[in-house]
C-alpha cells in the first residue's frame, strides 16, 4: 500500500499562517481564535482529503505557479471553497502531494 506525503511549498505556509490575519482584519471572523480555528481547519481538510478528492488539470492561468499542476476543491461553508493546487509525483511506494498555491473562489473563480 503506497505512503502518502502531503508537502506545501514555503509560501504556501507563509500565505496560511497571513490567512488568520486577514481573516480578522477584515472582520470575517469576530476573534482571531476563530479565524486560527477556520484556517487550522482547512490545513486538517487538505492533509486527510486531499488524496481522495476529485482533481482536474489546472488551467494554463495558474502555470505561474507550476506547470502540469491538478487542483481539487474544498467547501468551507456556503459561499467559500478554496482550491489547492499541486503537483503529483511517484517515488518507490511514496506518492508525494506538492501544494503550490492555495486561494478562494472569491479571487479565482474566473479563472477555473
Amino acid at each position: 500500500m503506497p505512503t502518502i506525503r502531503i508537502i506545501a511549498l514555503p509560501t504556501v505556509r507563509l500565505y496560511l499562517r497571513e490567512l488568520v490575519q486577514t481573516l480578522y482584519d477584515k472582520g470575517y471572523f469576530g476573534f482571531e481564535e476563530f479565524a486560527q480555528q477556520y484556517v487550522d481547519d482547512l490545513i486538517a481538510d487538505i492533509r486527510t482529503d486531499l488524496s481522495v478528492k476529485l482533481h482536474k488539470p489546472a488551467p494554463p492561468y495558474f502555470d505561474r505557479y507550476g506547470r502540469h499542476m491538478l487542483y481539487a476543491a474544498f467547501r468551507k461553508n456556503k459561499g467559500t471553497q478554496w482550491y489547492v493546487f499541486f503537483n503529483l509525483y511517484r517515488r518507490g511506494e511514496e506518492i508525494i502531494y506538492l501544494i503550490r498555491y492555495i486561494n478562494n473562489n472569491h479571487f479565482i473563480a474566473q479563472y477555473l
